[in-house]
């Protein structure tokens, strides 16, 4: 068996007889400011602006005194719909501190979506910022809450969501029926001590602290509830994998309103009193100067970060070498392109981590001294306090090592369920306690896993069953191709048939016969794609993810067309 050292090694602070922290967000930052006041805990390096625990701290007792002077308390919904602003994790945790929930919106959401959050989650409070890239939240908002242009700030009653009572504008602007952050924190300053430390006394570490949507791709989007020991517990172990000191800075880009930012960012940081050092939306040339600026040690990002940074034309002028881990996760992750994160960016510890939101979201985990071969091919072992478990999905039963089956979870960091969905919590949880990912994996002999694909993503080629990550990662071997992406599209003879869609480096030029006849050289016919679709960019969501299901429908009509081309072509 591989060496990796060993999880025990140290606890969490705060730690019960099992090894798992008890503490509340909101205690855990509190011995950060007390133990280590001066060290910074946020940086915004494109700004200077720096908070150190101490001064962050503050700056949160002061926003949730202001919460709770408004009515904001133990169990109400306060919505962020915010780019990685500085404000965003004030906000979360002077939630945590008053008890709130923190409904993190996702920032790519319009109208018909921010209608259908502000209705299911019941949401009390909505702090928001202008908009971000095509979306107007401003304008949005007044069109849904019409009501907050006639009635003063505090006193908002809305006809179509009679919860919400509140609105604040993360900033500086004064609108219209809204406070600002800074509003906020004045009234906050008037309140005594008292009164936040009454709403402190009341939180338990068990109590929902986020509640995080899913992307809604297969349906509508359902309401995570995540507790303070969720989410804490599992960035601690996260942390530790990755070995985290509080001489750590992590370049944080994904993110905040995700599982990736919040936990495997915010909360493996805080965990270890280490430091954020955050980049308010992804852009390959800022994160670059970040690292160099900053010299982070940590980096995270989905597999087309990575890409971004790596193949950007100023690369070579940014000094890596203070880089030592980080992850890349989110999607499945190419083992072409973690060998250039390891060779070109000095990320010699980067490691991947596997799971799901309603897992708070980490299952299983790589080490940073894993040998290269298993950080490359696989997830990782599982997190210590997860069980994890290859089931039939099928039969629900276990299968042996090395077959490919459902990846299933239980421990901990499982959700507490969907907010107002018994049944779909149901549909996901089973009576054993088992939370089904929808992923199929595999286990070896020493417990590293490999995801191979979601169970909706298999192709199935006239009864054969094809795997798209198989064929993306051979394509990323060539040397023209930056990435690849495989997809299905309906077929009357087969059912189904491979698509490729290809991202070709800079400079570079292949045909789609080329491509084809590579796939051919190395695997089964029945596997070479057939069509191949040269593009630029890949639909993503605003996390970073690529939309699969986007690339699917593209196919269907691509292939539609070339199929109309060619009859056209042989009437003639």
């Amino acid at each position: 068996m591989p060496h990796r050292p060993p999880d025990a090694t140290h606890q969490p602070i705060g730690a019960d007889a099992d090894g798992f922290t008890t503490l509340t967000l909101g205690e855990q930052l509190e011995f950060w400011a007390r133990t280590t006041p001066d060290h910074e805990f946020i940086v915004y390096p494109d700004r200077n602006l720096r908070w150190t625990y101490r001064e962050f701290d503050h700056r949160v007792n002061r926003l949730a005194k202001g919460l709770l002077a408004i009515g904001i308390g133990k169990g109400d919904h306060v919505g962020i719909w915010a780019k990685n602003v500085p404000d965003w994790l004030t906000f979360q945790f002077a939630c945590a501190k008053t008890g709130a929930v923190l409904v993190t919106v996702n920032t790519a959401y319009k109208a018909d979506e921010m209608d259908y959050v502000l209705r299911q989650s019941d949401m009390k409070m909505l702090g928001l910022i202008d908009g971000f890239r095509d979306v107007d939240y401003l304008q949005i908002i007044n069109q849904l809450v019409p009501e907050l242009k006639q009635h003063p700030r505090g006193h908002l009653h809305s006809k179509a969501y009679p919860h919400l009572r509140h609105v604040c504008y993360v900033g500086q602007e004064k609108h219209r029926g809204m406070y600002t952050t800074a509003e906020l924190m004045l009234l906050g300053d008037h309140q005594p001590d008292r009164l936040l430390a009454d709403a402190r006394a009341a939180i338990t570490c068990h109590d929902t602290v986020n509640m995080q949507y899913t992307s809604g791709t297969t349906g509508f989007p359902k309401g995570v509830m995540l507790s303070h020991h969720n989410i804490l517990n599992n960035g601690w172990s996260i942390g530790h994998r990755q070995r985290f000191t509080a001489a750590d800075k992590l370049c944080l880009q994904v993110p905040l309103f995700h599982c990736f930012g919040v936990t495997l960012g915010v909360m493996a940081i805080l965990s270890h009193g280490a430091t954020l050092v955050v980049v308010e939306v992804f852009d390959a040339l800022l994160g670059l100067a970040a690292i160099h600026q900053e010299k982070c040690t940590v980096l995270y990002g989905v597999p087309t970060m990575f890409i971004a940074m790596y193949t950007h034309p100023m690369f070579k002028m940014f000094d890596m070498t203070s880089l030592r881990t980080g992850i890349m996760a989110g999607a499945v992750c190419p083992i072409e392109v973690m060998k250039r994160v390891i060779s070109d960016m000095h990320i010699t510890e980067i490691t991947s981590v596997y799971g799901l939101t309603e897992a708070s979201p980490g299952i299983t985990q790589s080490h940073g001294h894993d040998p290269v071969a298993l950080r490359v091919s696989t997830v990782g072992t599982a997190f210590p306090g997860v069980e994890v478990a290859v089931l039939d999905p099928a039969t629900n039963t276990p299968i042996p090592p090395g077959a490919e089956g459902e990846i299933c979870c239980r421990g901990y960091n499982v959700m507490k369920g969907y907010y107002k969905m018994p049944q779909e919590t149901a549909a996901v949880i089973d009576s054993a306690g088992w939370l089904h990912s929808g992923d199929l994996g595999t286990c070896d002999a020493d417990g590293y896993y490999r995801i191979t694909g979601r169970i909706k993503d298999i192709i199935i080629r006239g009864g054969e069953n094809i795997s798209p990550k198989e064929i993306e990662d051979l394509l990323l071997a060539m040397p023209e191709v930056m990435d690849a992406q495989i997809v299905a599209a309906p077929d009357p003879k087969y059912g189904e048939l491979p698509v490729a869609f290809v991202i070709l480096n800079r400079g570079q030029s292949l045909t789609e016969e080329d491509v084809r006849d590579y796939v051919r050289q190395h695997l089964a016919a029945y596997k070479v794609p057939r069509y191949v679709f040269f593009v630029t960019e890949y639909p993503l969501t605003a996390s970073g993810k690529i939309q699969k299901y986007k690339l699917r429908e593209q196919a269907k009509e691509l292939v539609a067309q070339r199929l109309a081309a060619t009859e056209t072509a042989a009437e003639h």
